[in-house]
């Protein structure tokens, strides 16, 4: 395997599937991801955003096979007055970073082949809906 640097953005063809293959760095990656929702949002839309995130535990690879292991969601509840003004945050579990890549897609990938198209389309969507968006990734080496 050769080592492809995921600060490269646009990765196609045989780098593309390397770096979104199932046995790519396996070990739980937790992909948090926090929303601040841009002024005038109702809460309607706001769930809507909750649902659709939500329904992305089921979205398959391309093989059809399952890749997110757990999705979990909720608004913000701490009362220690430093949350940033974010409005609602997840927690996506992957069992690899290739599962992660597979997910993340654009920018890092651009083949679609290589990404998820239900993902991709949940950012078109939510996207106009947002303010801010935080992504903060983590991997503990005892899951490794």
């Amino acid at each position: 395997m050769t080592t492809v640097s995921l600060t490269t953005r646009n990765l196609t063809g045989t780098e593309a599937a390397e770096v979104t293959a199932r046995d790519y760095r396996p070990g739980l990656v937790r992909h948090v991801v926090l929303f601040r929702f841009r002024e005038g949002v109702d809460q309607a839309a706001q769930e809507q955003a909750e649902a659709r995130f939500r329904a992305l535990a089921d979205a398959p690879r391309h093989d059809g096979a399952p890749y997110v292991v757990s999705i979990v969601a909720g608004p913000q509840t701490s009362p220690e007055d430093t949350d940033h003004v974010v409005d609602l945050g997840f927690i996506v579990t992957f069992a690899s970073e290739g599962d992660r890549n597979y997910y993340v897609g654009q920018p890092v990938v651009t083949d679609p082949a290589y990404f998820c198209a239900a993902h991709d389309a949940y950012k078109a969507f939510v996207g106009p809906l947002l303010d801010d968006v935080i992504v903060f990734d983590l991997i503990d080496p005892a899951d490794r």
